[in-house]
């Protein structure tokens, strides 16, 4: 990793640049399924782990907030726990630094220090930039949802991504 990005455990004093980030994505793509922008409430119960499994991280680019990233439950049943999803959103201003495949290679770190086997995410088949390094990096295509969302009046479609860890 360079010296120029650095991952911080998110704490609540970065609430509102969190949320001011995820909203930017609800309103103006469809990056984000969600319709509405989140309330601070709704943004802390969506960024704040379930448990000790899962982590929330701030992303710095030279001391400078650029976005967040997390490892989430994948599903709830316990049998699933040996699985996480990941999700990176990151500033428009700091998008093409190469900072999305250091927030990758560094959730990828995480989850096999944590113990689980893979790691999957779920991506708008429109953000053709997120699954272009997905694939670059090793995830590979495991479903295709077709038309399974509604966004700016239009039919949009899911893809989901899987990496093994071990």
């Amino acid at each position: 990793m360079s010296n120029r990005v650095a991952f911080e455990p998110y704490n609540e004093q970065y609430l509102e640049q969190v949320r001011g980030t995820y909203n930017h994505f609800v309103v103006h793509t469809t990056v984000s399924f969600d319709l509405h922008p989140y309330s601070p409430e709704q943004m802390r119960q969506l960024i704040e782990p379930l448990s000790d499994l899962y982590r929330s991280y701030v992303v710095l680019y030279e001391g400078q907030y650029a976005g967040y990233i997390m490892l989430t439950q994948h599903k709830k049943r316990p049998a699933f726990n040996v699985s996480g999803e990941m999700t990176i959103y990151l500033e428009p201003a700091f998008t093409g630094k190469g900072i999305g495949r250091e927030a990758m290679t560094f959730l990828e770190g995480v989850a096999r220090s944590i113990g689980f086997h893979s790691l999957i995410a779920t991506i708008c088949t429109e953000n053709e930039g997120s699954i272009a390094l997905f694939r670059k990096l090793g995830y590979e295509q495991v479903s295709h949802y077709i038309e399974i969302a509604n966004k700016f009046d239009r039919w949009l479609d899911l893809a989901c991504y899987q990496k093994m860890l071990t």
